[in-house]
């Protein structure tokens, strides 16, 4: 039970670093290092890096043990494709299913977006759980589970490339405007316009994250093999939160 209970903790503590970049694309994951970094056994660490594989986020690195999953503008296009499919499917889903009262409240929280993206914190907290709640709606208009575990399944990914969005101002306040434009069009029943949106959103979302990205890997190369870097104190596994509540499920928008 407590080698179950380190390894859930293991798991939602590299998770999240990995969700912000605290662990780099390419950095190495060894298991001995992540062990005394943690406080915690080998054995919750192996489990926690094989979940870790499973959820695409880690990777081998030729038979020498794991990196952290490379961020290359080929699979974030990849990415994006699918999220197309299943992001318009789901808006044109929920436009046809919804109830409309919880898409009015989200449509008068997005018109008054503005004071979210002056926040001085750098994550956007605010706005991105502005951006989660609104995707919780759509996940519980659509009222399909295997839509929603597959949307999920991107999320998670997506939430990685969202740090390429916070220092781009401009294009978050184009964001929420066109979250605005989806919002009203579910909740107006416009399935149509709802998915002709979301894919406007995605495209131009796609173009975006594509410029920062390359960017980014001008300044600082990517996904370069390094050592892991010390991100947190050890920790006690009876005093940690559920991977469940790990911060920043949802993706950048």
């Amino acid at each position: 039970m407590l080698v179950a209970r380190a390894g859930e903790t293991a798991y939602a503590l590299l998770r999240s670093d990995i969700l912000d970049w605290s662990l780099e694309p390419g950095t190495v994951l060894a298991e001995l290092e992540l062990s005394a970094r943690l406080g915690i056994s080998r054995t919750p660490v192996r489990e926690a890096l094989a979940r870790l594989v499973a959820d695409g986020l880690a990777e081998p690195l030729g038979g020498r043990g794991l990196i952290v999953a490379p961020v290359s503008a080929e699979n974030v296009v990849e990415l994006f494709e699918l999220r197309r499919l299943l992001e318009a499917e789901a808006a044109g889903l929920a436009a046809r299913r919804r109830d409309p009262e919880p898409f009015r409240a989200l449509r008068d929280e997005f018109r008054d977006v503005a004071p979210l993206l002056d926040d001085p914190d750098p994550a956007r907290r605010a706005y991105y759980d502005l951006v989660t709640r609104f995707d919780d709606a759509v996940d519980r208009a659509v009222g399909n589970p295997f839509l929603v575990s597959a949307l999920d399944g991107v999320r998670t990914h997506l939430v990685r490339i969202r740090r390429l969005s916070h220092d781009n101002p401009e294009r978050l306040l184009e964001a929420a405007r066109e979250h605005l434009l989806i919002v009203e069009a579910i909740a107006d029943g416009d399935a149509q316009l709802a998915q002709d949106a979301t894919r406007v959103h995605l495209h131009r979302s796609l173009r975006s994250t594509l410029a920062s990205l390359a960017a980014l890997d001008e300044a600082h190369p990517l996904n370069v093999p390094r050592p892991a870097t010390t991100t947190r104190p050890a920790t006690n596994p009876r005093h940690t939160p559920d991977s469940r509540t790990t911060p920043m499920r949802r993706t950048a928008r």
